[in-house]
């Protein structure tokens, strides 16, 4: 009997990450979800998280901790304000100050390495190209590289045993598609979470890019958005 073949996904809790999990699971995978706790303001979504990976089945979800924070630099991880009711025109025509330094090549750095130990080639992420706010880690370009590099940099690529891909099924997808084929199949989006600003009381802002672009996509497909917001 063949072993199941694995696959590390990328988790942030919200829309994106948790239809492609989705997605990775329809496919056959088994399931090794990664998080990361790395000075966020919007914590809560490791919560959100860990409820997605057990929903889904992920035969396990590591939470791994970095503390950005100290490196500074984005509305994220630091006393910065966080962008508020930004057009979609403005969203693409600037990098905002929620962008976080490197994040992308950081996470996906430590997929690689887990991936290498765990022998699961394919590393699934949710960057989206169509409907996202502006950050250059989430670009059809910069995953190819990254990918390249990939098989460059490690044991298992240089050897041969296996070729590392970086998954990205979601790249050229619209918002209102993504959610739209969540609910295909099974997606329960009342357990995701994207605001980049919740309140004390863990509701979403609904002014930040990222709970702008949720209600739009939810909008757009149709479906009703389960998402408490504030006000």
């Amino acid at each position: 009997m063949s072993k199941k073949k694995k696959a590390i996904v990328l988790s942030s809790g919200g829309v994106d990450s948790t239809t492609a999990m989705a997605m990775a699971k329809r496919e056959g995978y088994e399931i090794y979800s990664l998080s990361f706790r790395y000075g966020q303001r919007h914590a809560i979504e490791l919560e959100a998280a860990q409820r997605i990976a057990k929903a889904l089945g992920a035969k396990q979800h590591l939470v791994i901790d970095i503390d950005l924070a100290k490196v500074g630099g984005s509305a994220l991880t630091n006393d910065i304000d966080v962008p508020k009711d930004r057009t979609n025109q403005e969203m693409q025509r600037e990098i905002p100050a929620t962008y976080v330094p490197a994040r992308n090549t950081i996470f996906l750095s430590y997929a690689l390495a887990w991936g290498e130990i765990l022998e699961a080639p394919d590393i699934f992420i949710g960057v989206n190209a169509v409907d996202y706010s502006g950050y250059p880690d989430c670009r059809p370009e910069y995953i190819e590289a990254f990918e390249r590099m990939a098989n460059l940099a490690t044991k298992a690529g240089v050897e041969g045993k296996t070729r590392i891909r970086i998954k990205t099924p979601l790249i050229q997808m619209s918002k209102a598609e993504i959610i739209r084929t969540g609910i295909e199949l099974g997606v329960d989006y009342s357990m995701t979470h994207s605001c980049y600003d919740p309140s004390p009381s863990e509701k979403a802002c609904g002014r930040c890019d990222s709970c702008l672009l949720r209600k739009k996509g939810f909008r757009e497909a149709g479906i009703p958005d389960p998402t408490e917001y504030v006000g």
